[in-house]
């Protein structure tokens, strides 16, 4: 639940790169593939990741947040640092790109929708919009 760093990107051109790659796998139970992301600002990664899970079928594409820590001349080596959130955990970051919000599946998830809702609202117009848009998640959710 904490910060996970590191002294090197493992090959990767940066820190999007990175996390693309480390969140894009195949198990025995399922796969995982980002479709899409951005790195807002150098310091939040948004994606949108799509998840099969081969028992069952089930098919989801959800929204990912990275908090970034990225600084190549770091004085201890640890270059790299990312802590990972899903939109189900109610993230405060809610600047995701409209282009990543459009390739989610819908959800039932409470805190998802309010993220979603905030993300949207902060795309078309600032912060008062976020924050009628987030309430009116709760209530409708």
């Amino acid at each position: 639940m904490g910060w996970l760093y590191m002294k090197t990107l493992k090959g990767h051109a940066g820190p999007q790169e990175y996390l693309d790659a480390q969140f894009t796998f195949e198990r025995s139970d399922g796969v995982s593939k980002v479709l899409r992301s951005e790195l807002v600002g150098n310091r939040v990664y948004y994606a949108a990741v799509e998840q099969t899970i081969f028992e069952t079928g089930k098919h989801e594409v959800f929204a990912l947040i990275c908090l970034v820590a990225y600084d190549p001349r770091d004085r201890e080596g640890y270059i790299f640092g990312y802590k990972d959130i899903t939109e189900g955990m109610g993230p405060y970051e809610s600047n995701c790109p409209v282009a990543i919000l459009d390739l989610l599946t819908p959800t039932n998830r409470p805190y998802a929708l309010q993220w979603r809702a905030r993300c949207r609202a902060n795309a078309a117009g600032g912060a008062e919009a976020a924050e009628t848009a987030s309430h009116a998640a709760v209530s409708t959710g």
